[in-house]
């Protein structure tokens, strides 16, 4: 179909660098504020932050039961413009329902943690908030994306995550652990300036697909996005029962640079995702996106790890400082196994979301939570947070091979 440089222009022609741009602000930022949160508040602060922080992220992937996914891809091969702003002011109005159930379960769960960890439901109400806001703002998201407004969709994210960056570090400094939790809940509600100029009020709810197609493809990309961001809490929830908070903090020093270096990949598939969604049935477009897709990303996840494997004592040093020195060989570990994520599981976990094999992705990531509690019960009590390094880098490997292999199950049955 194309040359790399076509695939490039492409990229560029369909204004994805505004997309890219804005979502690799996005990750800048979290990156900044983590490494601020670390610094700025005692290890077991940080550490009750991180539990709270990892739990929320299950309901947040599960936000208005997969409402935003929904409206991203129908929403790409809709037809008409109607049909688009019909679709999204359907999920806009069920999936706020749906989301104020979830943020009720959520807050439900923070009983389990009472008895050993005080004050933490303060905390739990604070990302509640946070997670009505978050629906907001992916819903709004959604809406600039589908229809090709990626520069209002790069400005809306770069306000967002600036602004809430900012709030953070200034709160925190000042107001310590609830100054963060009164930024962090507050920031995604700044999305909501962005609602004037959407059309919600359509009453014509026929926007071309059966209500039931669309709920069972959100259901699994929200059960599956559930259960892959669960790999992501499962490791600091098991610790926060296994070990202690200060375990929780090394762990969550030790994987904070390696899991936002896939930032790379997803946001440059999340840039593409409309277009991978409209070619869903195309063979040789699938073939020629994953083709020029290895051309960059081989050599790009090689040459990181050359260079963190050779500096990262003095990486751990900077960022974190000395009192998490020790942190070495979960860092090295763990910057392993993302580099290889971005080759196999954030590849063909996003194309299989894009050509609507969510059932597969969903079986898979159930799977995965298995592979990973098992093996953190073998490997945590003996050796810590570096076991919980090791379980979750093999369940990575095992969870990327596995998709690979459904999705060219799909591939070859193209014509």
């Amino acid at each position: 179909m194309g040359s790399l440089s076509d695939f490039i222009r492409n990229f560029f022609k369909n204004k994805g660098h505004f997309v890219f741009g804005s979502l690799l602000i996005a990750k800048i930022c979290g990156f900044i504020g983590s490494v601020a949160i670390i610094r700025l508040l005692p290890a077991d602060e940080f550490g009750l932050i991180s539990i709270v922080a990892s739990l929320s992220a299950v309901f947040l992937a599960f936000s208005g039961f997969g409402s935003q996914q929904i409206l991203l891809r129908y929403g790409a091969i809709a037809k008409t413009t109607e049909q688009k702003n019909a679709l999204s002011a359907y999920l806009w109005k069920q999936g706020f329902y749906y989301q104020m159930a979830l943020g009720l379960v959520f807050l439900l769960t923070a009983f389990f943690y009472l008895e050993k960890f005080e004050n933490i439901l303060v905390l739990f109400l604070a990302f509640a908030v946070r997670l009505l806001g978050f629906f907001f703002y992916n819903h709004i998201q959604s809406q600039l994306r589908i229809s090709g407004n990626n520069k209002e969709f790069a400005k809306l994210n770069n306000v967002v995550n600036i602004l809430g960056l900012i709030s953070m570090l200034v709160l925190t400094y000042f107001f310590g652990l609830l100054g963060y939790l009164v930024a962090v809940a507050l920031m995604p509600f700044v999305a909501l300036f962005w609602f004037k100029n959407m059309d919600f009020t359509k009453k014509n709810e026929s926007f071309g697909f059966s209500k039931k197609e669309i709920w069972r493809y959100g259901l699994f990309t929200a059960g599956t996005a559930v259960l892959s961001d669960a790999l992501f809490s499962l490791d600091i929830i098991l610790l926060s029962f296994l070990m202690n908070e200060a375990a929780v903090a090394h762990y969550k020093t030790a994987i904070l640079i390696p899991a936002n270096l896939t930032f790379i990949a997803l946001t440059f598939m999340q840039s593409d995702f409309p277009e991978l969604a409209r070619n869903y049935n195309h063979k040789s477009y699938l073939k020629y996106y994953i083709l020029n897709y290895y051309k960059i990303f081989i050599p790009l996840c090689l040459i990181i790890f050359i260079v963190i494997f050779a500096i990262h004592p003095f990486i751990i040093k900077l960022f974190f400082g000395e009192r998490y020195q020790g942190i070495e060989s979960a860092f090295l570990i763990l910057t392993a196994a993302f580099l290889l994520n971005m080759l196999l599981r954030n590849l063909y976990g996003n194309l299989l979301s894009a050509v609507g094999k969510m059932a597969y992705n969903t079986v898979v990531s159930g799977f995965a939570l298995v592979v990973l509690l098992v093996l953190s019960f073998i490997f945590v009590p003996k050796l810590g947070f570096l076991g919980m390094a090791i379980a979750q880098s093999i369940t990575l490997l095992f969870t990327g091979l596995s998709l690979m292999g459904g999705f060219l199950r799909y591939y070859r049955k193209l014509s």
